[in-house]
């Protein structure tokens, strides 16, 4: 085995062919790097290892019954809505207390779903517009990956698991620029979230700008080729440096790729609904269960390989009327939020709040498998946000949101804890301090009024 020619560019480097771009797996031949103290400053946690925050939303409030733990710290007891995650109760914490503020209607009157989505991550208010003159704030995602962008080949990484929608009167006069984008780069210009699995997988793995890649894959299409044909020359050549572990590692992720690759492909021969409200079909070939879990897939690829260590996934806006036929709902989501206290709707709520945790644990268990560049896990180096900024959908509150942080920071979180807040807190305090864990120096984000210590 010959020394491994270690560089920064290995580090972020890829396999390449021509068409093709494939970001490198946490190999133990990178290790080096860590004892040299390679980019320990930004984004990064106290081994050097890659930082990663993600951000996933859920709409239409919760059933608070079942989401609510009882008792506080590590002795609590998980709520119905989460037994798929007792495996993982030591991986995350639940809040009690959290609010937003900028959501609610005050003079504006109606349009919380707007409002919601909008200031989940901004903390700040949106203009009510159905027009051009969209006005909002930066998100905490993008203020993270604005001061870390020179790290990874993307700077972050938006995803949807519906069509995107940038104009027109969405909810009670406020423009659906604000309720079906969950990132905003500016004031006035929010971040694109990609709902099509094939996109993202030519962004994550093609090459060139997106003229390039759309000609790549062409290229690919008429060949009919995987990826994996294009860098496999690389692949081999890199062999040579390589230890046996590293080997397995490097064949079991290109594998990996493959699969998902193929799952593209099945996606797109099937038909992934695209257009929000649509029923998700009841069979597993295309279904939203499956959407979902390809996306979330990439995701884990895509911190595995610092492609990005910033994400979000907006897996749904507040306001869809998605139904649930295989968990046994068929009515819209939106309809039954609006529960009335009825016992059977707040039941079909309950069901389609598991539906969304399942998703939750499928993808913090992948990112617990995951092997980091130091020896720990991709979930122990991150910060995970999962939640909605309705708490209850029949009132439509922004405070007591259901909120709860996956990940250790690389050992900065405390995880395995109900933490209640004893009073209403901004969630922009919650932000502010991973914002701080990240790298990036400031005394305020949003309504913030201090950094959250309690994590």
């Amino acid at each position: 085995m010959k020394p491994f020619p270690l560089t920064a560019t290995n580090r972020r480097g890829f396999l390449r062919g021509i068409g093709a771009s494939l970001a490198l797996p946490a190999l133990d031949a990178f290790r080096p790097l860590l004892a040299a103290g390679f980019e320990r400053a930004m984004a990064t946690t106290a081994t050097g290892a890659p930082l990663r925050m993600a951000y996933l939303y859920i709409p239409n409030g919760v059933n608070l019954n079942l989401w609510r733990p009882e008792g506080t710290t590590a002795s609590y007891k998980l709520g119905e809505t989460f037994k798929s995650m007792e495996a993982l109760r030591d991986d995350f914490q639940i809040y009690t207390g959290f609010e937003q503020k900028n959501a609610s209607g005050g003079s504006d009157g109606a349009g919380d779903h707007a409002r919601g989505v909008a200031s989940f991550l901004t903390s700040a208010r949106a203009r009510k517009t159905a027009g051009s003159d969209i006005h909002l704030g930066i998100s905490v995602d993008q203020v993270a990956a604005q001061a870390a962008q020179t790290l990874t080949r993307l700077s972050s990484l938006e995803l949807s698991a519906e069509g995107v929608r940038k104009s027109g009167n969405c909810d009670s006069g406020y423009s659906c620029a604000y309720q079906f984008n969950l990132s905003w780069r500016s004031e006035d210009q929010p971040m694109t979230p990609e709902s099509n699995p094939r996109a993202v997988f030519e962004r994550l793995f093609g090459s060139g700008t997106d003229k390039e890649r759309a000609a790549n894959l062409g290229q690919r299409y008429a060949s009919k080729k995987s990826v994996l044909d294009f860098v496999e020359q690389d692949a081999k050549a890199m062999q040579k440096y390589l230890g046996r572990s590293d080997r397995h590692k490097l064949d079991e992720y290109l594998t990996g790729v493959r699969e998902i690759e193929r799952q593209v492909e099945k996606a797109e021969a099937m038909g992934i609904p695209k257009s929000p409200g649509v029923p998700a079909p009841d069979a597993n070939p295309g279904s939203y269960k499956e959407q979902l879990n390809l996306m979330l897939d990439m995701m884990v690829l895509a911190f595995k390989t610092d492609s990005t260590r910033v994400a979000t996934f907006l897996m749904a806006h507040d306001g869809s009327n998605r139904s649930f036929g295989d968990i046994g709902v068929s009515d819209g989501h939106h309809t039954i939020s609006h529960h009335q206290k009825n016992p059977d709707n707040l039941e079909k709520i309950g069901k389609i709040d598991q539906f969304y945790m399942e998703r939750l644990a499928y993808f913090l268990d992948r990112l617990k498998k995951t092997p980091d560049v130091d020896g720990k896990s991709l979930l122990h180096n991150s910060m995970i946000v999962y939640g909605g900024c309705i708490s209850d959908g029949d009132r439509h509150n922004h405070n007591d949101l259901p909120v709860l942080v996956a990940g250790h920071a690389g050992g900065a979180f405390s995880p395995g804890r109900h933490v209640d807040l004893g009073e209403d807190v901004p969630l922009s305090n919650l932000y502010l301090r991973m914002l701080e864990e990240f790298g990036v120096k400031g005394k305020r984000f949003g309504d913030s009024t201090n950094s959250l210590r309690k994590i």
